[in-house]
């Protein structure tokens, strides 16, 4: 059904119909209808911010912002949401960059993490990440360029993964909670490790799958 919805509508932006037709399809089928009211947004570090899914109208905004980049972890797919955002990036002189999917509700490898943590190394200031709503996928990037590039606490980090941002650590995007808890733990058994390092030297993605595992079936 998702792939009959993409074909008939909402992904072009070749003539005024196609672009409302792109439009209609982000509010009916990616829920942009909440997000007019709702944008999540919040700077999380100087010249640092994050939100929700962003629409061409907040864009333009984000531009008199001062927004030189932003950062999408929603894959760069040919559907209405990343159409709209690519063209109102354009129209607004804003740098868009597409990272790797990072997933909300599983644990991904080591290296998708640290491919992440040096993807936002590049990123111009200021700058802003997003995905669709926000919460989960954002507030895991906002962690790791917290603890990255901030030096933040592991305490500080884990704060943007919370219920301020729509993210439940009950749900099964818990598992993201998990990951920074066991990065936790291990600064407390074996002492300081960047995070970039621990991912490529102790990060445990199976452990991490099976915690979601065992959540799920409990």
């Amino acid at each position: 059904m998702s792939t009959l919805k993409r074909i008939s509508f909402g992904d072009d932006l070749s003539t005024p119909r196609d672009r409302r037709r792109a439009i209609w399809h982000a509010h009916l089928f990616d829920h942009a209808f909440l997000r007019t009211i709702w944008s999540n947004l919040y700077e999380i570090a100087p010249g640092v911010w994050r939100s929700n899914q962003p629409s061409p109208g907040r864009i333009a905004r984000y531009e008199k912002m001062g927004i030189k980049t932003i950062l999408s972890l929603r894959g760069d797919s040919n559907v209405s949401f990343n159409l709209l955002e690519r063209q109102a990036c354009e129209a607004h002189g804003i740098k868009l960059v597409t990272s790797r999917k990072t997933g909300a509700r599983t644990a991904r490898r080591g290296e998708d993490y640290v491919h992440l943590i040096d993807l936002m190394d590049t990123l111009e200031k200021p700058f802003l990440i997003h995905c669709k709503s926000g919460a989960d996928r954002t507030g895991m990037a906002s962690a790791l360029y917290l603890l990255h590039s901030e030096a933040a606490s592991i305490q500080d980090a884990k704060k943007m993964l919370s219920p301020r941002f729509m993210h439940f650590r009950s749900l099964d995007s818990g598992v993201l909670d998990y990951i920074l808890d066991s990065y936790e733990q291990d600064l407390k058994t074996y002492g300081p490790i960047p995070i970039r390092d621990w991912f490529l030297t102790r990060y445990d993605r199976e452990k991490a799958q099976q915690f979601k595992q065992a959540r799920t079936t409990s």
